[in-house]
């Protein structure tokens, strides 16, 4: 005769044994992913290098005067020197922290309101479903670099600024997504079971229909990882990134290089390739999960 665990119910145990096969299955699939693999890599690099930068970085980021103005890459300076005499690896290594920071802060603030806003769309329905959504449509409407450039230059320059900026670009793209997903679970048998037994609106909502849910938005908020470093270097490269000139970011150092860019044209390959292999880590990744989290691509 079968037996159960005293206390546990046998369709929560059921539940769960379900629910780590998933995640077991997909951690498989991501793992026999090599574009995945690759991008974790990346994505590694980019980490450990903002992790590590006091150490990595073989000088002060805002210390001049190392050589001559533009000088060009040599056996001290593997990237050259700046128009103020700085080592512009250094600054590449130190820019790290700052791309990581603002990226995954904006990014998670992006997906708190996202959330909450598609949470409430698709979970309660009715007027409230309208109202949040043709919210959402005015914000899509408008384009996110512009979007982020009116929000920075009402709010006024500055790195809190920027991470709002870039949250607010992505929180309706999160809020159509989680509403999407929520929509699409409510006539699902297990929410329909739920209902039948007694349970409430809040609880089927936060019990059943947002742990399903939540898939496809931890595979949006990683791809959005890489537009927010592309966002925040676009930022700074129009002029509206830290107010601080010696700050070490990419986008404002590719501003700085494209003021010299016939003279040293060196300057910009360091902070440009520093922006495109991260954000081929964070995609790369991003597609991988999507396959991986997806049941319907079981290979």
């Amino acid at each position: 005769m079968a037996t159960t665990v005293q206390g546990v119910r046998p369709g929560v145990a059921i539940e769960e044994r379900a629910s780590r096969g998933l995640w077991r299955d997909a951690l498989s699939r991501l793992r026999r992913n090599k574009p995945a693999i690759f991008g974790m890599i990346c994505i590694t690099i980019f980490v450990t290098v903002a992790i590590l930068a006091p150490v990595l970085a073989p000088y002060d980021p805002n210390k001049g005067g190392l050589g001559p103005s533009f000088a060009p890459p040599s056996s001290e300076h593997l990237a050259g020197l700046d128009k103020l005499g700085r080592d512009e690896l250094s600054r590449v290594v130190w820019g790290a922290r700052i791309s990581l920071f603002v990226g995954i802060v904006s990014v998670t603030v992006g997906l708190c309101i996202g959330g909450i806003v598609g949470a409430l769309s698709g979970g309660i329905g009715g007027w409230v479903d309208t109202v949040l959504m043709r919210a959402v449509d005015v914000m899509l409407s408008i384009p996110g670099i512009l979007l982020a450039i009116g929000i920075v230059a009402w709010l006024g320059q500055g790195l809190p600024q920027i991470m709002l900026a870039v949250a607010f670009t992505n929180a309706p793209i999160f809020a159509r997504i989680l509403r999407g997903s929520l929509l699409a679970l409510r006539e699902a048998e297990f929410v329909t079971v739920s209902r039948s037994i007694g349970s409430g609106s809040g609880r089927i909502l936060l019990r059943h229909m947002l742990p399903n849910a939540l898939t496809a938005l931890i595979v949006a908020a990683t791809l959005a990882l890489a537009t927010a470093v592309i966002d925040v270097a676009g930022l700074g490269f129009l002029g509206l990134g830290p107010p601080d000139p010696r700050t070490a970011e990419w986008g404002t150092m590719l501003t700085d290089s494209t003021e010299a860019l016939r003279r040293a044209p060196h300057l910009i390959f360091a902070p440009g390739i520093a922006i495109i292999i991260s954000a081929i880590g964070f995609n790369l990744l991003g597609d991988g999960l999507r396959e991986s989290l997806d049941p319907r691509l079981k290979r």
